[in-house]
């Protein structure tokens, strides 16, 4: 049975999700390893949300609660962020819900940004991060892939999907009133990363030339000899900050890099702030009257004392959620059709899986009992072999119509009824098949 725990923009503060965004230990192996009911765990952590997908042993009685208790501990265990204070703050969904949620995530359907283009990779990502830990499962590997084939669905058949809207974009829209020459805007970008890449074309659409960049882990320099953009030397940075009319964080890393600190540092000459700009030929830069800082980090790159730095203009992950256009937090009733469908598919073809035992067993029942009369038959002098031929075609006759019912059973979600009517029947007991990552359908994830 598959699970979800999901804590998202839609259920949770900003504040909350941010603390459990920077786990001391992954929470996929915590969650996994609680009880011997639990077959795997995936976690998608992104700037909006925090989601536990879990995969139950199915028999197990309450395994929703128990999924849940495994998930809550977890959590705390990695954030320190106690159950009772996720009280109220988190969804738990369970059987083919789980599928059609994760499919409208992976799709920007769930995003604060109806289809944003980041989340799929995000969780791509998260089953490869999966993967590495050893918590996946072949349900797990089976759900994230059809996610990832429902966001490309989705994508080339709705205007959602071609639209690529981000979160980046929307960010720099909010930004456009303020804004009348972006040509002319000093930029600067905090953050080397594949978010910070998508930062730049995003800058680069909306006109920007003037862009430097500075990494607190030091790979600026390469950074910006890829992007053809200018790198900040760490000494430099204070003063870049200061001089700089846009600075935009986007960065994992679980501390500040930008404070009221830092402005105060970077009062000054801008003549050297650029790595391998010649000092002796650079012209004093002035301090822009008004700067804006945008913060797409999560946790928090930029420390809330910025806002009150003098003519400095703050716009985090919060303030773009509660500015989103309305029109971009609705769905086209396209897109969710699609998603349904995909959901329904994945349902079915798990639903047929789970079926095939009972349908084997049955199958291996009866023609057990065929080849028992056959020999029968033949002790007593069947040469020319027609009564086999005979009992051939009628086991083959009498199966027919209990496999075909069978599927359209599974197809209804109710294999347990056909399994219940075997043992009450025949006495035949089904086993579970064993999940490995093998058995999952194959796809690209």
């Amino acid at each position: 049975m598959l699970l979800c725990v999901s804590a998202s923009h839609k259920t949770a503060s900003f504040d909350l999700l941010e603390r459990l965004s920077v786990p001391s230990t992954p929470v996929a192996p915590l969650i996994a390893a609680h009880a011997e009911c639990v077959q795997g765990a995936v976690v998608v952590a992104t700037c909006n949300r925090f989601e536990a997908y879990v995969d139950m042993d199915e028999p197990l009685t309450a395994s929703g609660a128990v999924g849940l208790e495994a998930t809550l501990s977890a959590i705390e265990a990695a954030t320190g962020v106690p159950a009772s204070e996720l009280d109220g703050s988190y969804r738990l969904m369970g059987g083919d819900e789980v599928a059609e949620h994760l499919f409208a995530v992976a799709s920007g359907l769930e995003s604060v940004v109806v289809g944003e283009g980041e989340i799929a990779g995000q969780v791509r990502r998260a089953l490869t991060e999966s993967r590495r830990l050893g918590t996946t499962s072949a349900e797990l590997e089976r759900l994230f892939q059809r996610a990832s084939e429902a966001q490309r669905g989705v994508k080339n058949a709705t205007a959602i999907g071609r639209a690529g809207r981000s979160l980046v974009r929307l960010a720099l829209d909010l930004a456009d009133s303020r804004i009348a020459d972006w040509s002319k805007l000093r930029v600067l970008l905090i953050g080397t990363g594949s978010y910070a890449a998508v930062t730049l074309a995003a800058l680069r659409d909306h006109g920007a030339e003037d862009i430097s960049v500075h990494s607190p882990s030091g790979r600026a320099t390469p950074f910006a000899a890829k992007h053809g953009i200018r790198a900040v030397a760490p000494e430099r940075f204070p003063s870049a900050v200061t001089h700089a009319d846009l600075i935009i964080t986007c960065t994992s890393a679980e501390h500040h890099v930008l404070s009221a600190a830092t402005f105060a540092a970077g009062r000054g000459a801008y003549d050297t702030a650029i790595e391998g700009q010649p000092a002796a030929s650079a012209c004093p830069i002035a301090t822009p009257d008004r700067r804006l800082v945008i913060d797409l980090g999560l946790p928090r790159n930029v420390d809330p004392d910025v806002a009150g730095v003098s003519g400095v203009d703050l716009l985090d992950l919060e303030t773009i959620r509660i500015h989103a256009p309305l029109d971009e937090l609705q769905a086209t009733d396209a897109a969710r059709q699609v998603v349904r469908d995909a959901a329904r598919r994945f349902a079915t073809v798990g639903e047929r899986k789970s079926i095939t035992p009972a349908v084997v067993a049955l199958r291996t029942h009866i023609f057990g009992l065929m080849e028992s009369e056959i020999s029968r038959a033949r002790a007593r002098g069947d040469d020319d072999g027609r009564t086999e031929q005979a009992l051939r075609h009628l086991v083959g006759v009498l199966l027919h119509t209990p496999t075909s019912r069978a599927h359209q059973l599974a197809e209804d979600g109710r294999t347990d009824d056909y399994i219940t009517a075997l043992s009450t029947l025949y006495g035949l007991e089904v086993a579970e098949p064993e999940a490995t990552v093998a058995d999952a359908e194959p796809g690209v994830a």
